[in-house]
């Protein structure tokens, strides 16, 4: 394929979300990973102040693996996903969105993507914010007959007026519990909280985060983790399991991203057929009970009974060096390069799909 029939893939990341870094680092690995062949990067970067900004993709693929040293170019042209004055055609021809956490994984930046008319990479607006609030999450799980542990959830508004009732409930799931913002992920605003006096504080550092927090309980068991790739019949890799070495033994943002001996990822499980294909069979279900296409992580607790627990979903999951997501599809027989591939056309497919329904505004 010549340079003019390449198709011209905007790498979207960045963010206003307290993953801002880790986003950058994934989008790094994502245009390291593009087929030269059939795409040609736009690199977008989107300040923690919420301007669009063009990147240079030569600066990004020199910075460095660790998310305390990335950040954006103020330097390049500030960006627009709607056509030119002089074009018909927008800028891109497909999205691949590299954002983590609230303002691009949450469905807002789908929103936008839907009106601008642009194919783009993973879930719709409906299941990037299911998938992004994991209170939404958990019931629907649970309505969907898939196993969650216990959780409560509790807005701020509650806690303020009346913090404690709020503490009785929170514990009523017993101790150690974890406590989390709603809608974040990287184990940001995430404090393991062993006694009642550990409470108040945790909440607040979660509501630093979020107007909604989720106070769960601890599960003793193992971590596993499963992808899934794909639209109407998606396909699951083989599972990877999390060894956390850290001495206190959270997944914490520190372990996953800043501390190399914080954690092991262990491509595969060691699973038996029965477990490693029950981990499969409630990925998909996960996948498609909350309304996702393209890609997703599916995060799981296998207690010592052998029972699966699904922790949750992460619909745009990471892409750095240390990301589960791309390893277990390498490991399952897919290569980063094809793996990208692959969800640029699984994005065009859907949009070509949603193309074909007849809109409200023809039906006569």
């Amino acid at each position: 394929m010549d340079t003019a029939t390449r198709l011209n893939v905007g790498v979207l990341f960045g963010g206003r979300s307290a993953e801002h870094e880790v986003s950058i680092l994934s989008a790094r690995n994502i245009i390291a990973a593009l087929d030269p062949g059939r795409f040609q990067a736009v690199a977008i970067g989107i300040t923690r102040k919420g301007r669009w900004i063009q990147q240079s993709t030569q600066r990004l693929l020199r910075e460095k693996g660790d998310p305390r040293f990335v950040q954006l170019s103020n330097d390049g042209p500030e960006f627009s996903l709607l056509p030119s004055t002089r074009s018909e055609d927008p800028p891109v021809d497909v999205v691949f969105p590299v954002l983590h956490g609230p303002h691009g994984e949450d469905g807002t930046v789908q929103g936008l993507l839907e009106l601008a008319n642009v194919p783009f990479v993973g879930a719709g607006v409906l299941g990037s914010a299911v998938g992004m609030d994991k209170d939404v999450m958990k019931r629907l799980l649970r309505d969907a007959g898939i196993p969650v542990a216990n959780f409560i959830a509790i807005r701020r508004h509650e806690y303020r007026r009346d913090p404690l009732a709020v503490l009785r409930r929170a514990e009523s799931l017993g101790f150690p519990l974890f406590v989390k913002p709603a809608n974040l992920g990287s184990s940001v605003g995430v404090t393991r909280v062993l006694s009642r006096a550990q409470l108040p504080a945790a909440l607040q550092t979660a509501f630093d985060y979020d107007l909604k927090v989720i106070v769960e309980e601890s599960i003793t068991g193992r971590e596993i983790e499963c992808a899934v790739l794909g639209n109407d019949v998606p396909a699951a890799s083989i599972p990877g399991e999390i060894v956390v070495t850290r001495a206190d033994g959270f997944y914490s943002y520190d372990a996953k991203y800043l501390d190399e001996q914080g954690a092991r990822l262990q491509v595969p499980a060691a699973l038996d057929a029965h477990l490693t294909r029950e981990v499969q069979r409630l990925s998909l279900a996960t996948f498609q009970a909350l309304e996702c296409s393209g890609l997703a992580r599916v995060d799981f607790f296998l207690r010592p009974d052998r029972q699966l627990l699904v922790n949750e979903i992460n619909t745009l999951p990471g892409f750095t060096a240390m990301s589960m997501y791309p390893k277990l599809w390498a490991a399952s027989g897919v290569s980063p390069r094809e793996l990208v591939s692959r969800l640029i056309d699984l994005a065009i497919e859907r949009h070509e799909q949603k193309r074909s329904l007849r809109s409200l505004c023809c039906v006569r």
